[in-house]
């Protein structure tokens, strides 16, 4: 029996006929006041502990009551932006400006095809195109996603992949926003779709080598986890589909792909903490997936195929991850070789596979570093980037008997560039770097990495980017942005939309706190489950350094997260409001307590292993002590922007809503408090390649507008 009954979101009658009479009398805003949110007392019990949510009716979706409240809210947001409009104006045309409107990706070969993606003029999405055996080839269009997309609100295109004779082309297709794919397939022979449609679905689907087949991944449309393997063969209905695997632990999702050597399928089960593969030989699709290694809690590992060999990191005994070989006979984790040994000062973060070479993906003091390692020889080095603070990520490079590795490189000041560099020579070729429309000089901008002391003595590093002639010691705004959790690192990475900021005095800083893993797995352990609250109290000394160092001026802190970077954004301003002028908080993940007591939510149970589970005591009462809707007290609170997706997978929009809702009942002060709600798209906004910088214009429209209210005052 579920043990999950008592909170089961059911709207009662008296539910319905108490918000209809609300909304009944209540007018559309058009006396520039806010919304005032019906308050509904809703009992939850747990753990011994009852509360009453007045806002637990807005779950109530599609419902007239919670849609006309939404568009009252985006109303009044209007309202208090409108002089504004303008400005926002300007900012979409200068961001979009910069962007280069005739754009191609840089090729790269599979299977005798130079493959790319490019953008024509005022389109909004791709093209992916195709030339055979030569650049100098006649260009295929294979997907013009523009005339799929016509008359669409959202639409989204993902996981293309090509049938191993390169005549077919499978893709999955989003027009909800709530990553529910349908994979379409294209003969690319005659451009004619295929009968075959598999809905309800990720986007990716990997191809056995003979063509014949196709292996997906079948979501819960409930709560969206992949948890269904299925082959599908060519020309039959997805009903016909035949259930290969099922993941029945919650707190595990599953996928399919084809490893790099293209002889093996393999299903991927992962949670939070552990990792499991099983094989399957491409050339045998009505065979049976075998074990690779079996799932072990806290145990992740990562697997890729050359000649005879596997490849896997694992943290097995081993932190920050170490390099393991075995052979296809025997995958079993007491048969694994020692190639790269656990290092305490390095993360192993992934590898590159090639013939001749293998390329080490690492993380020391905080940034990627590349080592190349000779497959005969033994002799190694490591890639000089040249530079003491920047970004870098292994690209596009399928091809094993390759004798180049193609990457990418940027920085806080320097354009993004893709790069092919000679394994032997040591020769780097840029065969691209991103154009910044309209010029850019990177000299005119300072770019830098400071350390300041958390609540409990550990260095946390800050990255910093500004314009020389408009930096001011201690009198400048400055936007604080931060995420910390997933173990994801925000690195520092150049931002052509950012120049609108710093063009008009914005300092710009990346607060790399723990919970990410900038610093190796222990600056992620550090910041989750019973630590989560370093990450919150990182932030905060972070945002009071850059007063203390100058950075800014003490009126003029900003900050900004979204998702779990926006659960940050609701705790530091309940932990610390005064120190903040303004807050963006897009798409947050603030109503922790709530979702996390509700697996029917989507993704629920696989964040367990992130947050922990609240129906555990400690863990409940440790998350209650900073879930930051739980946390809105009485008292002044900074300016806020709060955005939202009416259709977001990831964090539901009543999330940020009930959040306002409670803010503004409880807050004491003047400030702004507006919360916008897309109603037409999710997690990730607009589809378009344009039409998603509206949102950022009005984002930063909000921090132009508050700086010029500074102004004023002083």
């Amino acid at each position: 029996m579920s043990n999950k009954i008592y909170y089961q979101p059911k709207f009662s009658i008296i539910y319905l006929v108490v918000l209809a009479s609300f909304f009944a009398c209540k007018p559309m805003i058009k006396d520039n006041t806010p919304p005032v949110a019906p308050k509904i007392p809703h009992e939850i019990t747990h753990l011994g502990k009852k509360w009453i949510d007045n806002y637990f009716w807005m779950r109530e979706r599609d419902s007239k009551e919670i849609l006309d409240y939404l568009n009252q809210e985006n109303e009044y947001t209007a309202q208090k932006l409108k002089n504004t409009e303008g400005l926002q104006k300007e900012l979409f045309e200068e961001i979009t400006g910069r962007i280069k409107k005739d754009d191609n990706s840089v090729p790269y070969l599979l299977d005798g095809y130079y493959y790319y993606v490019k953008f024509e003029g005022e389109q909004e999405y791709p093209l992916y195109c195709r030339k055979k055996e030569s650049l100098e080839a006649d260009e295929e269009i294979m997907l013009d996603v523009n005339l799929l997309a016509e008359g669409k609100d959202f639409y989204n295109v993902a996981g293309l992949s090509i049938s191993p004779n390169g005549n077919y082309l499978a893709f999955g297709e989003d027009t909800l926003s709530r990553r529910i794919y349908t994979i379409k397939f294209l003969n690319l022979e005659n451009n004619t779709f295929f009968i075959d449609e598999l809905s309800g679905v990720s986007a990716f689907a990997a191809w056995s080598e003979d063509g014949k087949y196709v292996f997906y991944t079948a979501k819960d449309l409930e709560t969206l986890r992949t948890d269904k393997i299925f082959r599908h063969k060519m020309g039959t209905s997805q009903e016909e589909d035949v259930l290969i695997y099922e993941e029945k632990d919650e707190t595990f999702t599953t996928y399919v792909s084809k490893l790099k050597s293209k002889k093996y399928l393999v299903i991927h089960n992962s949670s939070s903490i552990s990792d499991e593969y099983l094989l399957l030989n491409a050339n045998s699709p009505l065979g049976d997936f075998k074990m690779f290694e079996s799932r072990e809690r806290e145990h992740e590992y990562g697997i890729d195929h050359i000649g005879n060999s596997f490849y896997i990191t694992t943290n097995w005994n081993a932190k920050n991850f170490r390099l393991m070989k075995c052979s296809e006979e025997n995958t079993a984790k007491e048969n694994w070789e020692e190639v790269i040994p656990h290092r305490e000062d390095v993360m192993l973060e992934d590898f590159e596979l090639f013939n001749d070479f293998l390329v080490l993906d690492e993380r020391k003091d905080g940034l990627s570093q590349f080592r190349v390692i000779n497959n005969k020889s033994g002799a190694s080095y490591y890639i000089d980037f040249g530079s003491e603070t920047y970004s870098a990520y292994i690209g596009s490079n399928y091809q094993l008997d390759s004798k180049v590795l193609r990457y990418g490189f940027n920085s806080l000041t320097q354009p993004n560039s893709v790069i092919e560099f000679d394994l032997i020579t040591q020769q780097k070729t840029i065969l691209k770097q991103e154009e910044v429309v309209g010029g850019y000089n990177g000299d005119l901008y300072e770019s830098k990495r400071v350390w300041v002391e958390s609540h409990d003595g550990t260095k946390v590093p800050i990255s910093i980017v500004y314009k020389k002639e408009l930096y001011k010691e201690g009198q400048n705004p400055l936007l604080l942005y931060g995420y910390g959790s997933y173990g994801y690192s925000i690195d520092p990475y150049f931002s052509t939309t950012r120049l609108s900021l710093l063009d008009r005095g914005f300092v710009y800083a990346i607060a790399h706190v723990r919970g990410g893993e900038y610093l190796g797995r222990d600056w992620y352990d550090d910041g989750k489950m019973l630590q989560k609250k370093n990450t919150f109290l990182d932030f905060i000394a972070c945002g009071e350094a850059m007063v203390e160092k100058k950075f800014c001026a003490p009126n003029k802190l900003y900050a900004m997260g979204g998702s779990a970077g926006g659960l940050l954004m609701g705790a530091v301003i309940n932990m610390k409001p005064e120190i903040w002028n303004g807050i963006i908080a897009a798409v947050p993940f603030v109503d922790v307590i709530n979702t996390m007591l509700d697996e029917s939510i989507p993704l629920t149970t696989g964040e367990f292993d992130e947050w922990g589970n609240p129906k555990e005591k400690e863990y409940f009462e440790y998350m209650l002590g900073y879930s930051p809707y739980d946390n809105v007290e009485a008292k002044a609170y900074p300016n806020m922007l709060v955005t939202s997706g009416y259709h977001d997978s990831q964090v539901q929009y009543w999330e940020p809503t009930k959040w306002v809702a409670k803010l503004r009942e409880l807050k004491t002060d003047d400030n702004l408090l507006l919360l916008h709600t897309n109603m037409a798209f999710g997690h990730s906004g607009a589809s378009g390649r344009f039409e998603s910088y509206k949102e950022t214009a009005m984002e930063y429209a909000f921090l132009l507008m508050l700086e010029e209210n500074n102004k004023k005052l002083n």
